[in-house]
């Protein structure tokens, strides 16, 4: 057996120094609150990101999830190509049939798929809702041309 050398740059060694499936919610809030306008929130009492109040990701809080399981909000038509072309890390039970989303297996995901997964959800929601329009002050409302 030969000895290999590596170079490894300071990104890599912390990348390194974590567990191989150490994938948790606190690695799915820390790549999520990178993301314009996500923030932490809750979801039937479970860990959720949300993007302008529309849920990105959460725990799954229902008793048909396998635990360590992520609910990621993502269209239908994605959804089934996820889960056929891994159904291993992606799948549905039949509470979440009718949401647009897909369940993860969280244990079994890598980083940079977790990573393309919440960028995805995340391009899927702000192309679907429109961004809040400023409130007005509350002592000044908008006059109507009339």
């Amino acid at each position: 057996m030969t000895d290999r050398i590596f170079h490894v740059d300071d990104t890599d060694s912390v990348l390194l120094s974590m567990p191989p499936r150490s994938t948790t919610f606190d690695l799915v809030r820390a790549i999520g609150l990178t993301l314009p306008d996500v923030e932490e929130s809750t979801m039937y009492g479970a860990p959720a990101l949300k993007l302008r109040g529309k849920l990105l990701a959460c725990m799954a809080s229902h008793k048909s999830a396998e635990p360590n399981s992520l609910v990621v909000r993502i269209g239908f038509e994605d959804r089934d190509a996820l889960i056929a072309d891994d159904p291993r890390i992606y799948y549905v039970k039949p509470h979440y049939e009718g949401y647009p989303s897909v369940l993860v297996r969280l244990a079994l995901i890598d980083r940079e798929a977790l990573h393309d997964l919440l960028h995805s959800a995340w391009r899927t929601i702000t192309a679907s809702t429109p961004k809040r329009r400023p409130r007005t002050s509350p002592g000044r409302r908008r006059r109507s041309r009339s």
